[in-house]
């Protein structure tokens, strides 16, 4: 086998989740480019097949199971498993930040964050380690983010932050817990990408956002989905509990 062989993902069975949009969609490509089957799992139906649809036309094969992962982690891993078959990958990616002033976050709200951002990833990562133990192993990326790592200005996120570092944390404590059935969690940790939920390119974050960084510039979601992918193939076989920083240098500083 060839060193490229090994970020092949022929006949391997992936799960994204907030895979309709963005950073998901991304990964669900460059996961399907790499020889992957891949459910994308979101909470919005349309949305859902809008992305399942133009990876289709793309030549990809892809599946659709919606749901809200809060409430139904559990089915839908279930859901997944049928409709692939199995589950090789996951990609825990569904999150969400709230930019306000703690002040002016309620409870209900700093809930919601950890309940996505961490307890979901929780139960998500439980379902499937169960499977991937029962089969063999498997691969688990997280996707945290450089917030785990700085704080955010000008504006204050502190409940998303803090949920992030916690995935860090707990992705450690999941590859080392379980090493043992062959299973490798890691995470990635994004610096700024132009998505929907972090307008990079507004003017008023420039000077924070852009012009902080070593590249001086923000990323697109294709540039880190290529990472994910090793993260997720053989090519990474010897890492797990790793954190990947992938942010244009902007925490160098």
């Amino acid at each position: 086998m060839g060193v490229l062989d090994t970020f092949r993902l022929d006949g391997r069975k992936a799960l994204v989740t907030g895979g309709n949009r963005g950073l998901g969609l991304a990964f669900a490509r460059g996961l399907a480019e790499a020889g992957a089957d891949v459910v994308i799992s979101a909470r919005d139906a349309d949305r859902n097949e809008q992305a399942a649809e133009t990876l289709r036309a793309e030549g990809h094969s892809v599946r659709v199971v919606t749901g809200d992962l809060v409430a139904d982690a559990d089915r839908i891993v279930a859901d997944s498993i049928e409709a692939l078959g199995g589950l090789d990958i996951l990609i825990n990616n569904a999150g969400i930040a709230i930019h306000r002033s703690t002040f002016d976050v309620s409870e209900d709200e700093f809930d919601l964050v950890l309940d996505l951002n961490l307890k979901a990833l929780w139960k998500t990562s439980i379902a499937a380690a169960r499977r991937m133990k029962e089969h063999g192993g498997g691969s688990i990326v997280n996707i945290g983010s450089i917030s785990s790592l700085i704080v955010n200005r000008p504006q204050w996120q502190a409940s998303y932050n803090a949920s992030k570092a916690a995935v860090h944390q707990l992705t450690k404590s999941l590859a080392a817990e379980w090493a043992p059935y062959g299973i490798r969690v890691n995470a990635v940790a994004p610096g700024y990408v132009k998505t929907d939920m972090a307008p990079v390119d507004r003017p008023e974050f420039k000077s924070r956002w852009i012009d902080d960084s070593v590249q001086q510039r923000y990323a697109l979601p294709e540039e880190i989905a290529p990472t994910v992918v090793y993260a997720a193939s053989d090519a990474a076989a010897f890492m797990t509990g790793s954190v990947i920083v992938i942010d244009g240098g902007y925490t160098v500083y």
